[in-house]
């Protein structure tokens, strides 16, 4: 990457000094060309600057977790869960994680401090294979939360990606399935659960990946079936954001809020709230890549991913926690 801005302004020197020399012998009046010039000073800047953002990207950029934290107001809300606290975790891609890095599990630890009602993990516990998540086993199991913890199945969970036969692609989801029980996580595959407190309810629906362009193995109607959402107050886990443009925004199904993952906001952006700045290359793939969304009463929320895919850094797109307060409103 600094090399192609660099690059971009040599080129851009070579046309300004091809220009002058053209227009100097038009002229007659030919001067020697300087290779030294604005421009070369600019482009050795700014290489150097992107330089230094991807070395800061892959050595703290990726372990600089940050929580977020939002509130969504739902006016069906029953009293009960007024004020109810979500955490939704995302994206771990355990692979990318060389042995079990201490800032990792500071984040993980800090998620209990959190005091989180329900813990949500919305699909991508892995890149490749289950065997990525066996060392983390331990710590994602001392996750707790009062009132549950769940999960999903990301695009990279189902072996998809690697050089594997079909009886060990099943055999790596099998183990999958079980290592998401082994971490205490109910793992949600095209299904439902019920969440109460004291007399009253909501629905929680979970399900397969399903995203534009990649695996459909998601199945919102059985998730639905005899789940009663049209008179509940219904949350979504569902991995990709694109489903919920498909088959939920607009009123195509009775949900109130999904929760979505995937696009990591392609680890590389900037955001400045308070300016009005949300930037990253993933608008180029995603209508919607990060953060909080709303269409006609239904909410959206995409979480910008825990670890890493790819480039194992993170520039101006930190690792995010995301704690989310539900109100009556």
């Amino acid at each position: 990457m600094p090399k192609l801005v660099m690059s971009s302004f040599e080129i851009a020197e070579w046309i300004r000094q091809l220009l002058s020399f053209g227009q100097s012998r038009s002229s007659g009046s030919i001067r020697p060309i300087s290779r030294k010039s604005f421009l070369t000073d600019l482009g050795v800047a700014l290489s150097g600057l992107t330089f230094a953002s991807f070395l800061y990207g892959v050595t703290w950029g990726k372990f600089a977790f940050r929580t977020e934290r939002i509130r969504i107001p739902i006016p069906s809300l029953p009293d009960s869960f007024d004020g109810l606290c979500i955490v939704q975790i995302s994206d771990a891609h355990l692979g990318s994680f060389i042995g079990t890095p201490g800032p990792v599990l500071d984040a993980l630890e800090g998620i209990n401090r959190l005091n989180a009602d329900l813990i949500l993990f919305t699909g991508d516990l892995v890149n490749v294979h289950a065997e990525e998540a066996e060392p983390w086993i331990s710590p994602f199991a001392k996750l707790s939360a009062p009132l549950g913890k769940f999960s999903i199945m990301g695009n990279h969970d189902y072996a998809d990606y690697g050089p594997f036969e079909d009886e060990e692609r099943e055999a790596s989801r099998q183990r999958l399935y079980q290592i998401h029980e082994e971490m205490g996580f109910r793992l949600l595959r095209n299904e439902h659960v019920k969440i109460r407190k004291g007399n009253e309810e909501l629905l929680l629906l979970g399900v397969e990946n399903w995203g534009r362009g990649f695996r459909k193995s998601g199945d919102l109607k059985k998730a639905m079936e005899e789940s009663g959402c049209e008179n509940k107050v219904t949350i979504l886990m569902s991995h990709d954001p694109t489903h919920w443009e498909e088959q939920v925004m607009q009123g195509k199904a009775p949900i109130e809020l999904t929760l979505s993952g995937h696009t990591h906001g392609m680890q590389f952006g900037m955001e400045i709230p308070w300016l009005g700045v949300k930037w990253s290359p993933s608008k180029w793939r995603y209508k919607r890549w990060g953060g909080l969304y709303e269409e006609q009463g239904q909410f959206l929320h995409i979480n910008r991913g825990f670890g890493v895919l790819g480039f194992h850094g993170r520039i101006g797109m930190p690792p995010e926690i995301t704690v989310i307060e539900l109100m009556k409103g």
